[in-house]
């Protein structure tokens, strides 16, 4: 695929580092950026025969098969409209939209013009991630009751992350977008997100956003995903999830701690160590291959492999939609301190139905509770009896 990069920025790099990695054939050959210089730079950097400062010329262009947004939240629609104006295939980095509205617009205009449209969330194509995914699509730990993800660090790297106009929020909507979209996929997409809680405050920054944030979505089935979030965070940038079901847990270090650790001085200069790293001095937790670990190449298969076989990505602008309408909700209630209600005006999942617990019997007259082997090798079973409700313990002797 030929590639048109919107955007010439940190994410822009990470992403054309990715595309042009390994001999891969899918190539940038046009960068778009509101600053010549940039583009120019851009341009010279990677290779690229084209670079504009014109959008609709950019995305116009007669070489251009594939437009990768990756511009400020606030200039996302604007893309995406320009997009489906010129009927050119469209990716775009998260979150979609600044609100569901806007993302709704986005789905909108991409379904009505008939393009190819991908939603770039980086965490949910992470190698760790993808190999939990096939555990619990097999049924390992049974059904999923709980996840938990959490993204912190010490803040982003560009200004209009900082100004909440732009950015449509702060850290949840920087930050939630990647946490919320791992937990529904976890859970299931099609099950109903019905309504969220979610405390935020601003504790350091002088901004007009939360810096810091904790929620919870509830979903129809009775599962609980909940996401932490900061920019308040020091030493680095900490990726983790956990998964409950009622047959096993998943947990997974995608970030900071994964087992590269090293010490040094400082006495060979300012070099990179890892997005987000503070210091390149004293311990420090480098990453072997960040795109790789962030899930890029993973992420740019699939699209440019759901492009070529005329199939949906593994995630979709509606997917993107989802998460909007689900932030929406934690900003609403981080105001409230309120259970908030996930407005969808287009669902396109399961109807959400009687969350029932499983019950497992012992016998004709009993469920099993628990059943667990005790230090000196008996097994103690705690049962519920059928029809009273009482609970009784049965023990065998070792």
């Amino acid at each position: 695929m030929k590639i048109a990069m919107l955007g010439s920025g940190f994410i822009a790099r990470f992403y054309a580092e990715s595309l042009h990695a390994q001999r891969r054939k899918d190539k940038v050959v046009m960068v778009y950026s509101r600053s010549e210089e940039n583009a120019r730079r851009f341009a010279k950097d990677y290779g690229l025969p084209h670079f504009k400062t014109d959008m609709e010329a950019a995305i116009g262009h007669p070489d251009v098969e594939v437009v990768l947004i990756a511009l400020p939240n606030h200039l996302h629609e604007e893309a995406v409209m320009a997009c489906a104006a010129a009927k050119k295939h469209v990716i775009c980095t998260k979150p979609l939209g600044r609100t569901a509205k806007e993302a709704k617009r986005m789905l909108d205009a991409v379904e009505q013009a008939g393009i190819f449209a991908g939603y770039l969330e980086d965490l949910c194509y992470t190698p760790k991630f993808l190999k939990s995914m096939d555990s619990v699509k097999r049924g390992d730990i049974g059904r999923v009751l709980w996840t938990k993800s959490r993204e912190a660090h010490p803040g982003p790297h560009s200004d209009w992350f900082w100004d909440k106009e732009k950015s449509g929020g702060g850290a949840i909507i920087d930050l939630g977008c990647h946490c919320v979209e791992i937990g529904r996929n976890f859970i299931g997409k099609h099950i109903k997100p019905l309504e969220v809680m979610c405390w935020a405050d601003t504790q350091v920054h002088p901004i007009d956003a939360e810096d810091h944030a904790i929620g919870l979505v509830k979903y129809a089935n009775g599962a609980i995903g909940q996401f932490e979030v900061s920019w308040t965070f020091r030493g680095g940038m900490d990726l983790r999830d956990e998964v409950m079901g009622t047959e096993g847990s998943i947990w997974l270090n995608s970030f900071l701690r994964t087992g590269f650790e090293m010490f040094t001085t400082g006495k060979g200069g300012d070099g990179y160590v890892a997005e987000k790293a503070e210091s390149n001095t004293g311990w420090l937790f480098p990453v072997g291959d960040e795109a790789h670990e962030l899930g890029y190449p993973h992420m740019f298969t699939d699209m440019f492999q759901a492009l070529e076989e005329n199939r949906e990505p593994l995630e979709t602008f509606y997917d993107g939609y989802v998460v909007n309408a689900i932030l929406d909700a934690a900003l609403t209630s981080a105001q409230s301190k309120k259970w908030e209600p996930v407005i969808l005006e287009d669902w396109r999942g399961d109807a959400p139905g009687e969350n029932t617990v499983e019950k497992k019997s012992y016998d004709a007259d009993h469920y099993l509770v628990k059943e667990e082997v005790l230090p000196n090798g008996d097994k103690k079973l705690i049962l519920k009896h059928k029809k009273t409700g009482a609970i009784t313990q049965k023990t065998t002797l070792a």
